[in-house]
């Protein structure tokens, strides 16, 4: 069974065993039940959020409360909860769709992402019965709005250093809350909060639902913000606060389980989101780009501009790639783990648990992407693209709070590689065997084999020497350093980005491979793989140069030389005309005047 040979594949391990294409889900694969879903989200943001982002940044007073109730109803909200709450009891692969296409909403997107996801999910998977069936129908109409009380002025990255503290009362029926959060994501209007706070003297934090119209409750005004404007960001005050014993949510000192879970699918649905915020900011950057003249014509008609285009789409389309592969991944173990009797809530959070790397490998790309995209969107309007009147210049601001939201990005690239050493210590993923491998393949004289029988051959030949070059040197790096890497951030970060570039250049390849296979080559499958070659050429230069400053970090005489050498031979590739592939990329959009996939 197809789902047998994905489950095989196990989080992490895609550094030391190949993919087939046929195991991949790509988004070509969407049905029609999912379109329509795809649809509705579309037709939502273009009728009542993006004919009214002025109105939304000022923050009119109830307007994103109305938002969210007006998309609640229409189901939105509640793709992934079970039907008995109230929702459709969609897929994992759907509920990452849907994040994508409302992720074109800029302040509402931040807004109805906190509430679906962060705002939601802790109560439907670790809830009681009762805490579920009180909180979760509201919650999945849009009735109540929810908020994920976490940060706090002396604790972000850090996050079980909080101070809250939880005390239980004389008669044992409450605890009383004291303490501060901030940085709360529709703290102005929730009325549910999830708040993380150490009962007593306990070492690691406990969750409490607690009421917003709860006695003791007070907010500071709304903070002022660089970017996303419209979504109401607040410091939350606990002073005295009474939570009924009932709404301790999970068990005592489960806290920081319950946020580590919950990060981990906010960090893959913020790489879905951002995905279609990518789209929605490179289409217009084309549109201007064909409209806009100089010299006598428009400049989508230099190669300047052209450059940006192709870049900005095939980042996007990868990155796309990558992130629905894994959603797949995903879905596909949680489906397992139901066949072996776990509930649905315990498989969801054990099947996203599985591919915690990935998670964070996607949060990381995708809100880099993003970035990429806005700037150099900003860049093609130029003076227009910095006046408060264009699209480009809101998209550019909100934009940057991604690459903080849901664990920095040099968080979450040092958490890759320790999860992956983590695996590899505890003997679930056999890192040691295949690093030995490509040590031992330094020392013996190189093999260049046959020629590839096709271009995705080839093309499959770099990404298995990408993943040499990593084993390379992370298995020198562990083996020399030892216990110290872990104060060595710069090396675990270029490591990192190794692994992700990788990654991302495999998905790409994978989806254009199965495209082809199933529909030969197309037009559009044609221009996919000029898109997948372009990726993996760019990845190539990225990893090299990545390699080459993390060897230099720590190795030193021959041992340098021969490693060096060893990433000149696994990031080599034959010469591509990058400028014509970019070229022929950019026109196929500027034809289209819109990013086409």
């Amino acid at each position: 069974m197809i789902k047998e040979k994905k489950e095989a594949l196990k989080g992490g391990e895609f550094l030391i065993r190949e993919t087939d294409p046929n195991d991949i889900f790509t988004p070509e694969e969407f049905d029609e039940e999912q379109q329509m879903i795809a649809e509705t989200c579309e037709t939502f943001l273009q009728q009542e959020v993006l004919t009214r982002l002025d109105e939304i940044d000022s923050m009119q007073k109830g307007l994103m409360p109305s938002l969210i109730e007006k998309v609640g109803e229409l189901g939105v909200l509640g793709v992934s909860i079970p039907e008995e709450y109230g929702g459709f009891n969609k897929n994992f692969v759907t509920s990452m769709l849907t994040a994508e296409r409302l992720g074109a909403g800029y302040s509402f997107s931040v807004a109805v992402s906190a509430h679906a996801g962060i705002g939601t999910l802790p109560i439907l998977y670790y809830g009681t019965e009762e805490q579920k069936s009180k909180y979760i129908p509201k919650l999945a109409s849009g009735e109540y709005k929810g908020a994920y009380c976490l940060t706090e002025p002396g604790s972000g990255s850090d996050a079980n250093s909080g101070k809250t503290k939880a005390t239980l009362n004389a008669d044992g029926s409450k605890y009383i809350l004291n303490g501060q959060k901030m940085w709360i994501t529709n703290g102005g209007f929730a009325d549910v909060f999830t708040v993380f706070a150490k009962i007593d003297e306990d070492e690691n934090l406990s969750a409490f639902i607690v009421d917003a119209s709860s006695e003791g409750i007070t907010l500071n005004p709304e903070e002022k913000k660089m970017g996303i404007k419209g979504s109401s960001t607040c410091q939350i005050f606990f002073n005295n606060v009474e939570v009924p014993v009932e709404n301790l949510l999970g068990q005592r000192n489960e806290g920081f389980k319950i946020a580590l879970n919950i990060l981990n699918i906010g960090r893959i649905k913020l790489a879905g989101a951002v995905i279609g915020g990518a789209k929605g900011t490179l289409t217009e950057a084309i549109r201007y780009a064909n409209e806009r003249n100089q010299f006598g014509r428009p400049i989508s008609k230099y190669g300047a501009i052209r450059q940006k285009i192709a870049k900005m789409s095939y980042k996007t389309f990868a990155c796309e790639s990558a992130v629905y592969r894994a959603s797949q991944n995903i879905e596909d173990r949680i489906a397992s783990f139901e066949v072996e009797g776990m509930s649905k809530s315990e498989a969801v959070l054990k099947g996203i648990e599985a591919y915690a790397i990935e998670c964070a490998m996607l949060k990381v790309h995708g809100s880099e992407v993003l970035d990429y995209v806005a700037d150099e969107s900003v860049q093609i309007f130029g003076g227009m693209g910095y006046s408060a009147e264009s699209s480009v210049e809101r998209a550019y601001r909100d934009s940057r709070i991604n690459r903080i939201f849901e664990g920095t990005n040099e968080i979450n690239r040092m958490l890759t590689v320790d999860m992956m050493l983590k695996k590899a210590m505890k003997g679930t993923l056999d890192l040691m065997g295949p690093a030995q491998a490509v040590a031992g393949e330094l020392m013996a004289i190189p093999d260049f084999g046959s020629a590839p029988e096709s271009e995705f051959e080839k093309l499959h030949g770099y990404i298995k020497n990408f993943k040499k070059a990593i084993l390379m040197i992370a298995g020198s790096a562990v083996q020399k350093l030892m216990m110290e890497l872990a104060k060595e951030q710069e090396i675990l970060m270029a490591v990192a980005d190794m692994l992700i570039e990788t990654y991302v250049a495999e998905s790409v390849l994978l989806r254009v491979e199965k495209r082809t296979s199933l529909e030969g080559e197309t037009e559009d499958n044609k221009l996919k793989l000029e898109m997948a070659r372009a990726y993996i050429f760019d990845a190539g230069s990225t990893i090299n140069q990545l390699g080459n400053e993390a060897l230099i970090s720590f190795a030193e005489g021959d041992e340098l030389r021969m490693m060096t050498m060893g990433l000149k031979r696994f990031t080599k590739m034959d010469a591509l005309n990058i400028k014509l592939v970019r070229r022929n990329i950019a026109q196929r959009m500027i034809d289209e005047n819109k990013y086409v996939f």
